[in-house]
């Protein structure tokens, strides 16, 4: 079974403006380039990457690793980034798609291996929702097929996917990894890093 790993990177300098309290501008770049790179090179468990880009700097990042570059025309948040990387993948024939947060400072190659076996194992249609600490969030969803549910990233995504995969008659599971739950979103998360 064919499933692609997309990564949803933004521009670096759109990136974690809600941590400017905390780090001023050249550090919150930094911070979200090493992410992006992480994020980048943990994808490779997947068998084929895509790197959905909403800046010129993050798409010669990815391009510098050799990955797949999907530049949005117009950065319009992270669910049309997303719907972007799906259509693609669909298009060239994924049977299953793990779309992946950039912002993960703890994201390793094993955790998306281990949510890809998982994924994998379960019949499809299927939804399998990596949550992020606090907020409702969710940092990694894996679809099977690609169109199994909507697009719900933002607040209290996690609700929102479980109800539209019931809703379509998909399974829903949760896949919990200490290494998929940290994103790095408000300056109290930065506490979190540093104690984790």
């Amino acid at each position: 079974m064919s499933a692609w790993v997309v990564v949803l990177l933004k521009g670096f300098s759109d990136a974690k403006t809600r941590l400017a309290p905390a780090l001023d501008a050249p550090r919150r770049i930094e911070l979200a380039r090493r992410n992006a790179a992480l994020a980048l090179q943990a994808a490779g468990a997947g068998d084929r990457v895509l790197a959905v880009a909403g800046g010129p700097d993050s798409a010669a990042l990815a391009a510098e690793l050799g990955i797949e570059v999907l530049r949005e025309a117009e950065p319009r948040g992270q669910n049309p980034a997303a719907a972007l990387g799906l259509a693609r993948a669909e298009s060239e024939g994924a049977e299953a798609v793990l779309l992946l947060s950039s912002d993960l400072p703890l994201v390793t190659s094993a955790a998306l291996a281990g949510m890809l076996a998982r994924g994998a194992a379960l019949p499809a249609p299927a939804v399998l929702a990596a949550p992020a600490t606090g907020r409702g969030g969710t940092n990694a969803l894996y679809l099977k097929p690609p169109g199994a549910c909507g697009l719900h990233f933002g607040d209290e995504s996690l609700r929102k996917f479980e109800a539209d995969a019931r809703a379509r008659g998909a399974r829903f599971e949760l896949f919990e990894a200490p290494e998929l739950a940290l994103d790095l979103d408000e300056p109290s998360d930065l506490e979190l890093l540093e104690v984790s």
